[in-house]
């Protein structure tokens, strides 16, 4: 794949960290004759192992920058989690995952689908896993750890899972499957060498090998703003708008959520929460 070439954005975003730093920041003896304050050029290109004409033609937009290096540039220039994504960004790259395990950005957020107590939310990481869900996902969809943690996964959900297709019901299950399934496909294919990723498609592959044309498909999407129907059993009808979210500080995760469309199925689900006979696991797949 070819090396996207620096922008002109990038070269002024280094510039100003580079004149944020002082030689003795970065382990360098601090020298009284500088003319402008921060670190010389030629400084960063040492540290970062590049030529000095290169990293000046980085600054000037006039060369192509592996990640790699700008990560290796980004260290030395002690960016952090959030510059180090704007970095790659201007640079054409996808952003890399937060370091924190998905148990720790989940448990951070677990605050937040809590305070949609009406409205089932879920936090997905970067292979649409579930890391966390409220009380009123579990009521509505089935609890997720009720499925073996290797189908505990919205992409299988909306595709093998019986009780969310019956609840939605086929007029919106295939739309909103095939919604989910490319918006996933658009994710996925930055990482086309994860190891979740594949394992997923072996087991949709064994679990629904009717749906084998979608797996096949390359069109993708995204998971956008719409209006589906849910009727849990012995319920009415649920009307609710499904829109995704992503955490500014886990940006490969997904927080998709489910808000009633009126005061009527705000209260069917506070109802559904509050019937623990409802909250029982989805459909009877046992671990393999």
């Amino acid at each position: 794949m070819p090396t996207p070439v620096a922008g002109r954005g990038l070269g002024a975003f280094l510039r100003a960290h580079r004149a944020l730093l002082k030689p003795e920041d970065v382990g360098l003896p601090a020298t009284s004759r500088r003319r402008t304050p921060g670190l010389r050029r030629e400084e960063v290109a040492s540290l970062s192992g590049v030529s000095i004409a290169w990293y000046t033609w980085l600054e000037q937009g006039r060369v192509a920058a592996s990640r790699q290096v700008l990560e290796s540039v980004a260290r030395v220039l002690r960016l952090d989690e959030g510059e180090l994504r704007h970095a790659l960004r201007l640079g054409g790259y996808h952003e890399p995952e937060t370091a924190r395990a998905p148990e720790q950005w989940g448990a951070s957020l677990q605050p937040v689908l809590d305070s949609w107590p009406t409205s089932p939310a879920v936090l997905l990481d970067r292979a649409f896993d579930m890391v966390a869900w409220n009380a009123a996902w579990a009521a509505l969809w089935g609890e997720p750890t009720a499925l073996p943690a290797g189908r505990r996964n919205l992409m299988w959900l909306v595709a093998a899972d019986e009780r969310l297709r019956a609840v939605l019901g086929d007029s919106d299950w295939e739309p909103l499957a095939m919604s989910v399934f490319r918006h996933f496909r658009a994710q996925a294919g930055a990482e086309p060498a994860d190891e979740r990723v594949d394992e997923l498609y072996r087991r949709l592959a064994a679990d629904v090998p009717e749906l084998s044309h979608w797996w096949n498909c390359h069109s993708v999407g995204g998971l956008t703003t719409r209006v589906v129907t849910a009727t849990p059993a012995g319920g009415a009808p649920i009307r609710l708008s499904l829109s995704s979210l992503r955490p500014v500080d886990a940006p490969g995760s997904l927080i998709v959520l489910f808000t009633p469309k009126s005061r009527q199925d705000g209260t069917a689900v506070a109802d559904l929460v509050d019937r623990p006979l409802r909250r029982v696991g989805s459909s009877a797949w046992k671990a393999g």
